[in-house]
């Protein structure tokens, strides 16, 4: 399951156990033992570049709107293109290593994110920026989970777990470090520097990948690619995505909106019939049948889209609204961070002491509060007792949910598909902060233009001021100040904007906090008390 140490929306998660080989259970007898530190090297260091990568980029969207003149939509694909593909490869990536070889396809990953990242800070426009991120998505599904499959081919099993641990505890200081290190090169030099960053890692990871790193292949390797399976999720996902992204500029009744609206249901419908017949399906279907495992995930599903539909318009709050520095909004949530790791290891436990029910009962309860908080302070607000309490508390009800809900998804099935079984969990994270942060998106802005319209007819704002606010509506909080007007008028706007910002802002956290109470009461509806499933 995914580990939230990390970034605030969909890249900022810790992903942990992902890959198809099976964890690596009785597969490898390890590589040679020299070897098996520079393999957790060039583990911990490629998938640092996807975490930072991401926790970078979510501090660096409004410097990228305002550079490339983006409007909030077009932001939303920069960050949605790179999660769509990840999202839909995940499990690919990790069957490719299987079968190819997972040094290769490491190896291969990290080339590929390191050139498109390359192709981002080059980038002329934002169409540019997004058709490089969807190419750094298929990246990071070969890289992603092949950092983890390495660690589990080269050490033996009395040895994985303090490995696993290793990789865990830097990836979360680059957690950590992300967004702050994101936030200062935004500040002091350029939204560029967070993509080029990636360039030096990557050359010292292929570096380590080719003097130093073992090849490997997993015990399925004789099995078939589900390459059906990902092209089908690939168009149900993108069409639903792309449908609630565009409808908000082009209207839910446009041509194109309702053809991407189609192409996403009906390639969501064909891809469960195709995973009924595949050889080696995305999905098992027969997963979904027991009873705890299918109740994991749906959990995953709701509380997931929360995190990561509503926390992706957290810095856009913090900067373009409450005017704080990319330095600070990058470390607003490092509270979040330091309490699920301070934590860990007692969430952990309560499994053991009570049962998976209960903490994912109570866990997404107060995750919902967290979100509910986020919905109280209003423009000018200070971080301190505005933001922080919110961060806190939502902090802590991740803590008490991430891993008793980890355990309950391996404890579901048994140990020859844990492996399986955490790639689809990983998988089902990813496609709900995907969906999510298009959902939201419509939510925002609808509920955007709405407190805009109506701040404009209390300013009894002329026809021109007005004509001008519909263009620049797209752009949200980013919108622009109208040429020629005085002080006073100039300042009214910008308080409507942000204020109209906040007004979407707080539809998305009280939605945010109403999946989360939905996850809270599917987990108390099919979590089994005892921990075991009798249809399993």
């Amino acid at each position: 399951m995914a580990q939230i140490g990390k970034a605030p929306c969909d890249e900022t998660l810790i992903l942990h156990g992902l890959h198809r080989a099976r964890s690596g259970a009785g597969e490898e007898t390890g590589c040679p033992e020299p070897a098996r530190p520079w393999v957790l090297a060039a583990a911990i260091v490629g998938s640092s570049m996807a975490f930072i990568d991401g926790t970078v980029v979510n501090v660096a969207l409004p410097a990228i709107q305002s550079d490339l003149r983006a409007t909030a939509f077009q932001a939303q694909w920069v960050v949605e293109s790179y999660a769509l593909l990840l999202a839909a490869l995940l499990l690919v990536g990790g069957a490719l290593g299987d079968h190819y070889g997972r040094r290769r396809m490491f190896a291969i990953g990290v080339g590929i994110f390191a050139l498109s990242s390359v192709a981002c800070a080059l980038a002329a426009d934002v169409q540019q920026l997004i058709a490089a991120r969807a190419v750094q998505g298929v990246g990071g599904a070969l890289l992603v989970p092949g950092s983890l499959a390495l660690i589990s081919a080269a050490y033996p099993q009395k040895e994985r777990g303090k490995a696993i641990g290793t990789w865990s505890g830097f990836s979360g200081i680059t957690g950590a470090v992300g967004p702050v290190l994101g936030g200062f090169l935004v500040d002091h030099f350029s939204w560029t520097w967070a993509f080029l960053i990636n360039v030096p890692m990557a050359l010292l990871v292929l570096w380590i990948v080719w003097r130093h790193v073992p090849e490997s292949r997993g015990a399925s390797a004789s099995g078939g690619l589900d390459l059906w399976g990902a092209l089908l999720a690939t168009a149900g996902l993108g069409g639903i995505v792309y449908a609630f992204i565009e409808a908000p500029t082009q209207g839910w009744g446009s041509a194109a909106v309702l053809c991407a609206l189609a192409i996403g249901v009906l390639g969501s419908v064909a891809f469960f019939f195709a995973e009924q017949r595949a050889r080696t399906p995305m999905l098992p279907l027969q997963l979904l049948r027991i009873g705890n495992f299918s109740g994991a995930n749906l959990l995953t599903l709701l509380l997931y889209a929360a995190l990561g539909g509503g926390l992706y318009f957290f810095p856009l709050n913090l900067i373009q609204v409450q005017g704080y520095s990319a330095t600070v909004a990058g470390a607003a949530l490092l509270p979040f961070i330091f309490i699920m790791f301070a934590l860990s290891g007692w969430a952990g436990q309560l499994v053991d002491r009570f049962g998976p029910r209960m903490p994912l009962v109570i866990g997404p309860a107060i995750a919902a509060v967290g979100f509910a908080l986020f919905a109280l302070p209003g423009v000018g607000a200070s971080y301190w007792s505005g933001f922080l309490p919110a961060v806190v508390v939502l902090g802590f009800g991740m803590t008490v949910t991430v891993a008793p809900l980890t355990t309950t998804v391996m404890n579901a099935v048994g140990a020859e598909l844990a492996g399986v079984a955490s790639g689809v969990n990983n998988a089902v994270s990813r496609a709900a902060a995907v969906l999510a942060i298009a959902v939201f998106g419509a939510i925002m802005a609808w509920a955007f233009d709405t407190a805009l319209a109506g701040h404009l007819r209390e300013m009894g704002a002329s026809a021109q001021l007005a004509a001008f606010l519909e263009g620049e509506r797209s752009k949200l909080a980013g919108a622009a100040i109208p040429p020629g007007v005085d002080a006073a008028t100039a300042a009214a706007v910008k308080r409507a904007v942000a204020e109209s910002f906040v007004a979407g802002f707080r539809w998305v956290m009280l939605s945010s906090a109403a999946l989360a109470m939905l996850s809270a009461l599917s987990a108390w509806l099919m979590i089994s008390s005892a921990g075991t499933d009798d249809k399993k």
